[in-house]
């Protein structure tokens, strides 16, 4: 005769007390089902030990100071029963994934505060595929309120000791999107998953150009998450000046048909986001024009002790670095030190380019054809090497100095009343921001500067492409 656990009751192991388990509980995730390395665990302190119902089966539930682990609870069978052992198997999650614990409770409508305690809710973060993450829950159902206070206490103080985890955030918003749509995305999705945690926040509205490049996909509930689970990231940040005065720190900035794109973009702010984008693109593409400019730039040098100087703030360049510099007519010229993931280019605007590598990518778009340089930025939505072009070129750096010739900010004001800039002044987009200047602008690195939250990236081959400017 088959076996049958009774549902209304939990057993207890030798030593422990017996406690009430509901009809109803909730299916364990199927992400969190068994390793192939748990059997193998390295022995670890045992901190707790007791009995829980999870996923309708009772369960020996071990929790020690790295994972929650549990086991069904099965009657004697024959030796060598594959089927029993199956079922067995041990399955566990880490204590680093958990970012959040409730006591369990059935409320009726009467019941305004607290109901019949049901047990433990662990909130838990889970690893999807390109780099996403979700948010799961594993169901701990017990009915002694004595047994379920002890672990809960437990939980908690495990929670309270992951350092990095915030307890307190100033939320940004991009005032780039719809106020509408962000305020619905913020207010559905991230605001709950944070109260959830424990944390407060403080809404404000800002550019947020990091978020793709940090968590690899534009998925609100992954930044939300990392987040929540304290993953910091290191990463290079770069200070824009002009004749030695600070203009601003960055991570990315676009020197002519960029700068060019974003104050056209800026003009029509009536329009919507992506609206305003293709219509600025096709309009640069209309009126591409080459900007007449000297670079010079510092060649990365990947040696130890020179990243070691730098990293530790060396104010000035050694008298003995190298610079280089190139002169001409050029389309575009783009200084990244991040990879600048974005909805038009899935692989990045600087692919080769890391977070928190100590180095610039500098890419520069000589003067050339119009249909020439619209297949250069088609590459960007492609596998395609986007730099295999006879007219561009790329350089890893550390710092660069960009300085115009043109008088006139390569616009004539008599020719259109909507021009782009001020007279005498260049535009530059920096992080989606734009800075315009009249001389010359001096980029210079400085590695790992910042801590950030976000995520490892992975790199995804399958991203949509949304830019349907040309």
């Amino acid at each position: 005769m088959p076996w049958r656990r009774r549902r209304n009751r939990v057993s207890a192991l030798e030593g422990g007390r017996e406690e009430e388990a509901p009809l109803e509980v909730a299916a364990v995730p199927s992400a969190l089902l068994t390793s192939p390395q748990q059997t193998e665990a390295v022995a670890e302190r045992i901190l707790l030990r007791g009995i829980f119902e999870i996923g309708r089966d009772s369960c020996d539930v071990v929790l020690s100071e790295r994972a929650l682990r549990w086991r069904p609870i099965q009657p004697e069978r024959p030796a060598g029963d594959s089927k029993y052992d199956l079922l067995c198997k041990e399955e566990f999650i880490e204590l680093k994934d958990i970012f959040s614990v409730k006591l369990k409770r059935r409320c009726s409508v009467k019941q305004q505060r607290s109901g019949t305690l049901l047990g433990i809710t662990l909130f838990i973060c889970l690893k999807k595929e390109q780099n996403k993450l979700k948010n799961s829950t594993l169901d701990l159902i017990n009915l002694s309120e004595d047994h379920c206070d002890v672990w809960f206490r437990q939980f908690k103080k495990i929670l309270a000791g992951f350092p990095n985890r915030p307890k307190s955030l100033k939320i940004l918003l991009n005032p780039q999107s719809h106020k509408k749509e962000a305020t619905q995305v913020y207010y559905e999705k991230v605001e709950p998953l944070l109260k959830l945690a424990g944390i407060k926040t403080d809404v404000t509205r800002s550019t947020n150009v990091l978020a793709h490049s940090l968590h690899g996909v534009p998925h609100v509930i992954t930044a939300t998450l990392h987040i929540i689970m304290g993953h910091v990231q290191l990463v290079d940040v770069c200070t824009f000046s002009t004749a030695g005065k600070l203009l601003r720190f960055g991570f990315s900035a676009m020197f002519g048909f960029g700068g060019r794109t974003l104050a056209l973009a800026e003009k029509y702010r009536w329009m919507s986001p992506n609206q305003r984008r293709d219509f600025a693109v096709v309009k640069a593409l209309a009126k591409l024009k080459a900007e007449d400019c000297e670079i010079s730039f510092l060649p990365f040098n990947s040696s130890d002790d020179v990243q070691e100087r730098r990293a530790q703030g060396s104010p000035k360049s050694d008298c003995n670095d190298q610079w280089q510099m190139i002169q001409g007519q050029f389309l575009n010229v783009s200084i990244m030190a991040i990879p600048c993931l974005c909805s038009v280019a899935p692989r990045g605007l600087a692919p080769n380019t890391r977070l928190n590598n100590g180095s610039m990518a500098l890419i520069i778009a000589r003067n050339t054809s119009r249909p020439e340089f619209i297949k250069h930025l088609k590459r960007y939505a492609s596998v395609k090497n986007q730099f295999n072009f006879p007219f561009v070129e790329t350089y890893t750096v550390e710092e660069v100095k960009v300085h115009p010739r043109n008088n006139t900010g390569g616009y004539n004001p008599e020719e259109e009343e909507e021009e782009t800039a001020s007279e005498n002044c260049f535009p530059w987009n920096v992080d989606g921001d734009l800075m315009e200047v009249a001389s010359e602008v001096h980029i210079r690195l400085h590695p790992r500067l910042i801590s950030l939250y976000g995520g490892s990236m992975e790199e995804i081959n399958d991203s949509k492409v949304t830019c349907n400017c040309f």
